[in-house]
Formats: C-alpha cells, structure tokens, sequence
C-alpha cells in the first residue's frame, strides 16, 4: 500500500529570473494555460533552507543549475551560473492560496508565506522545462513580463527588479 503524498508546505520562493538587460524568463504552467509566472515552489522541508529551495526549483523547472564556485562558464555554454547569482531580495508575501490548489495542503491551510530571490543569468542560457510543469517559456522586458504574470504578487516581484539591478 501506497502513502498519501504528503501535503505542502506553506512557505515557498518565488524566483525571478532575469538578465542583466532587464529582461525576465516566464513559464507557462501546463495546468493552467495561459497561466503565466516565475519560478515557484514550496520547501521540500522545515529546514530546507529558503536558498536551497530556490536553486532547486530553478533547476526541476528550468534546467538551470545554480552552482557553487569554479563553474566553468556563465556565457550561453553551458546551463550553470554561480551561486553568488542567486540573490535574496528580502522580500516576503503572504497570500491566499488559491483554491484550485488548496487540496495540496493541509486541511485548514490557506495561507502562503512566499520569499522572493532574484537570479541573474544570461539570456541565451538554455532552458530546459519539466513537461509536466510548464510547457512554454519566453524572455520579456521586466514591465511586459509583470503585465503578462497571473499572480499579483508574481508581477509586483518583476517590478521591483530595477531596483535591485541598482538602475
């Protein structure tokens, strides 16, 4: 017999990837066409560390390895940029989850507590979907990006990335 998978955790990141031009990668979730965001997803567990869960969601949803120092190359080679890419904006949003994916956490959990990071890449990096996850993704400038985002708080992370570009 198999066990339930378990439920969700409510803290998750949300990854803002960009380049250095001020541009951001979308993907298009595959359950929910037209759906546009970032990359997300929630801690694996309690102690995961917020950074930890970023690099790995950036890599199951994108192909894109964040790595420690002694990359190779960060120039449209390879999938890999270095970790120190992967910033921490120090930003947090707490939302309401949406019902359609309510079922996937606890009984009583509607709440979401989300941290945003940022991740400079290259634009030409390849990227590498997980199918099953999202099945398109497209480079915008960072307002068209916010503007075509579903999730308010998605959008207003993308607007903030002047900001932390420091232009």
């Amino acid at each position: 017999m198999t066990q339930a998978k378990p439920y969700k955790i409510p803290e998750s990141v949300l990854v803002v990837i960009h380049s250095a031009d001020q541009h951001v990668l979308l993907i298009e979730r595959a359950d929910q066409p037209g759906f546009w965001q970032s990359v997300t997803g929630s801690k694996d567990s309690l102690d995961e560390p917020l950074s930890e869960t970023a690099r790995r969601e950036v890599e199951e949803e994108t192909g894109i390895v964040v790595a420690d120092a002694g990359v190779d190359s960060v120039h449209g080679e390879s999938n890999r940029v270095p970790r120190a890419h992967l910033r921490d904006w120090q930003l947090s949003n707490i939302y309401d989850i949406y019902p359609v994916w309510r079922h996937r956490y606890a009984p009583g959990v509607t709440r979401n507590t989300e941290h945003v990071f940022g991740l400079l890449v290259p634009r030409d990096i390849p990227v590498t979907l997980a199918p099953r996850e999202h099945t398109r993704h497209v480079w915008l400038p960072y307002r068209e990006a916010a503007d075509r985002c579903f999730s308010p708080s998605n959008a207003e992370a993308i607007l903030q990335l002047p900001r932390y570009l420091g232009t």
